[in-house]
């Protein structure tokens, strides 16, 4: 066991040295979600060596003005093709309004991300606004004072939000970006390959694990109930915990959960892989796709079901073939009372090195709160805002599978979620601690007991840091 957890906690220290040091305008950088330990942390140290001109470049770029008049505005985000598309329409409608205004649009998947942003922010380069995942707050400003507090932008309406996600973007008293919406993770179901099967969608675990065999025989070795990698059995598996022993994941920085009840936890994952319900991790790796919409497996509905984000659920809906349908599925409740898991999808930061802060304050309010809301519609999830949500209720938006798969996240997730849960030492696809614990389940079949001893370590690990 030693060697294994040896290995882990050094990627994912390392990973987590590199977030702070970032933070810190320091000579290192955030490992991602495909970018290598090695390749990260020296694309971090030569950003960093060149903080000051990339700064000045940076600063160059942004052209100090009176009324908005020859104004230069960079901004990125990840996203599916569909956000790319609203987010460009809305930034062009902006510019059109404010012929002052320019937006330079910098804009990607979410591979290489956390990368790009974390090398950007340690040479002082990064854009004037940018979006973020919101545990990186506590990963690159730790102290409250690397991005800009948006309290202190009267152009932007915070009052729109509530207190309670706010709270959960504040560090120190210093609001550190917008939650732009918040996010669960829900069932969805294929349900035209469920009728392929004979069967009706899964309403419980019971369900799920009897759909297997079902597949296998009906439909063949290569249909399977439901799709899960390294980090969706996590989801699992702190979903399952939380419902049977009625408690948060972590309290007061620790894991909340015994050895014991942690084998039970990874016993029923290996379960789900027994009876034919998830291919296994080298099953899924095979298939040569990096993410789900990209699968042709999912594409076509062998396999048939995933545990997703709300606010990520439009790309893959329309990734499927056209005779395939996604519905959203019961929260399975055998061993207790529901309890997903649920944060603030993701955020907007201004960076402090902005020459156009207030510029950039305007364009936020103008997309979440103003008239740039029924552009967007929900391509960030459902919106926070107050306004927003007003806006799109009017224009008849507020639907579909996205908007009543966050109602009922929202309904069904009494816990909340540590910012620490989503750390690179926990979380990276190279070298997190979750990767490492879930392959190792699935390729080698370690004992459930070592396996929890495992994650005990990684995750208190991170949290004590």
């Amino acid at each position: 066991m030693k060697k294994t957890i040896t290995k882990f906690l050094a990627g994912g220290m390392a990973a987590s040295m590199m977030l702070n040091l970032a933070a810190c305008g320091g000579s290192s950088t955030a490992t991602n979600d495909s970018a290598s330990t090695t390749a990260a942390a020296q694309g971090a140290t030569e950003a960093a060596q060149g903080a000051t001109e990339a700064a000045k470049t940076a600063a160059e770029t942004v052209a100090k003005s009176e009324g908005g008049n020859g104004t230069t505005l960079r901004i990125s985000w990840w996203g599916g093709d569909s956000r790319h598309t609203a987010t460009l329409k809305a930034l062009d409608e902006y510019m059109a309004a404010n012929p002052g205004v320019t937006i330079e649009s910098e804009y990607g998947a979410w591979s290489g991300w956390q990368d790009k942003i974390a090398t950007q922010i340690a040479g002082n380069s990064e854009p004037d606004l940018f979006q973020i995942n919101w545990n990186w707050l506590w990963q690159f400003s730790p102290d409250g004072t690397r991005f800009v507090d948006i309290q202190e932008l009267t152009d932007f309406d915070l009052s729109q939000y509530d207190q309670s996600l706010i709270d959960l973007m504040t560090i120190d008293g210093h609001v550190l970006g917008v939650p732009v919406s918040s996010t669960g993770r829900v069932f969805y179901w294929n349900k035209a390959t469920f009728e392929k099967a004979g069967l009706e969608v899964p309403k419980s675990f019971a369900d799920i694990l009897a759909a297997g065999p079902v597949f296998k025989e009906k439909l063949g070795d290569d249909y399977y109930p439901l799709a899960a990698g390294t980090y969706d059995l996590t989801i699992l598996l702190t979903y399952y915990m939380q419902e049977k022993y009625n408690k948060q994941w972590v309290v007061d920085h620790k894991l909340n959960y015994t050895v014991e009840e942690l084998t039970d936890g990874f016993d029923f994952l290996k379960s789900l892989e027994a009876n034919h319900v998830i291919p296994t991790q080298e099953k899924l790796t095979g298939d040569g796709a990096d993410s789900l919409d990209k699968n042709p497996n999912f594409i076509d509905g062998h396999y048939a079901g995933v545990v997703e984000w709300d606010s990520s659920i439009k790309k893959l809906e329309d990734a499927l073939d056209s005779d395939q349908e996604l519905v959203i599925g019961e929260y399975p409740a055998d061993y207790g009372t529901p309890a997903t898991v649920y944060k603030v999808s993701m955020g907007f930061a201004v960076s402090p090195n902005s020459a156009n802060k207030e510029e950039a304050a305007k364009l936020l309010q103008y997309m979440f709160n103003g008239d740039g809301v029924e552009t967007l519609g929900l391509e960030r999830g459902v919106p926070a805002s107050h306004a927003a949500q007003e806006k799109l209720e009017a224009a008849g938006a507020l639907a579909g599978l996205t908007f009543e798969a966050n109602k009922a996240a929202a309904a069904n997730a009494p816990f909340q979620l540590s910012p620490y849960y989503e750390d690179a030492a926990l979380k990276d696809s190279a070298e997190g601690a979750y990767q490492e614990i879930m392959d190792t389940m699935s390729y080698d079949g370690v004992d459930s007991k070592e396996l929890a001893e495992m994650l005990i370590e990684a995750v208190d690990g991170v949290e004590s840091k």
